[in-house]
C-alpha cells in the first residue's frame, strides 16, 4: 500500500469514526442509568483491544495492512448500523467487545503502516505531518457532525459513519 492509499484511507476512517465517537456518549446516556455502565463500557472495549493486540500483531505480518484495514472498516460499518438499534447496557458491552477488536486491529494496522512507508532518518517529521492531517480531518468531522445533529437524529450519525466505513473499504480494495 502506497503511502498516500494509506493516508488518504486513514483520512476517511477518522472522519468517520470522529463523527461517531463524541457523540457516541449522548446514545449512551439513553441506555445506561449510571456512570459506572460509562466506565464498564470503555473498560471492556480497551481490555479486549489490549488482550487482541499480541494476536493481531503476530497476524498483521502474515495477512498485510490492506486486509487488515479492510476487516476494521467493513466490521465498523456493520458495528455502526446496530448501535442506533440498542435498547440495553448490556448490548453496548457486546458491542464494545468487537469495538475494542477492532480498535486494536485498526490502532496495530496504522502503526506498522506507518512504520512500512516513512524512511527512518525523517520518521518524526513524517509521522509529525502524518498526525497533523488526520487531526485536522477530525476537527472538520466533528464540528461538521454536531450541526448534523442538531438538524437530524442522533441514529443518523451512525448510519453516515457506517456508509464512510463502507466506502473506505471499497475504496481501499480498488486497484
Amino acid at each position: 500500500m502506497t503511502y498516500k492509499r494509506f493516508l488518504s484511507y486513514q483520512s476517511t476512517i477518522m472522519m468517520a469514526s470522529s463523527m461517531i465517537f463524541p457523540f457516541y456518549v449522548l446514545l449512551l446516556k439513553n441506555v445506561g442509568h449510571n456512570y459506572a455502565q460509562f466506565g464498564w463500557a470503555y473498560g471492556i472495549f480497551a481490555l479486549t483491544a489490549a488482550f487482541a493486540y499480541p494476536i493481531i500483531g503476530k497476524v498483521s505480518d502474515k495477512v498485510g495492512d490492506k486486509t487488515l484495514f479492510f476487516i476494521y472498516s467493513f466490521g465498523m460499518s456493520i458495528i455502526l448500523l446496530i448501535f442506533p438499534l440498542v435498547t440495553d447496557v448490556w448490548h453496548v458491552y457486546i458491542l464494545q467487545l468487537f469495538m475494542g477488536l477492532l480498535g486494536a486491529v485498526q490502532k496495530n494496522t496504522e502503526k506498522t503502516a506507518l512504520a512500512r512507508n516513512v524512511e527512518k532518518a525523517t520518521a518524526g517529521k513524517e509521522i509529525g505531518a502524518y498526525h497533523t492531517t488526520i487531526s485536522i480531518v477530525a476537527a472538520i468531522a466533528i464540528i461538521l457532525t454536531g450541526y448534523m445533529v442538531d438538524f437530524l437524529t442522533i441514529a443518523s450519525i451512525f448510519y453516515v459513519g457506517s456508509i464512510i466505513y463502507i466506502i473506505s473499504a471499497i475504496l481501499l480494495m480498488k486497484r
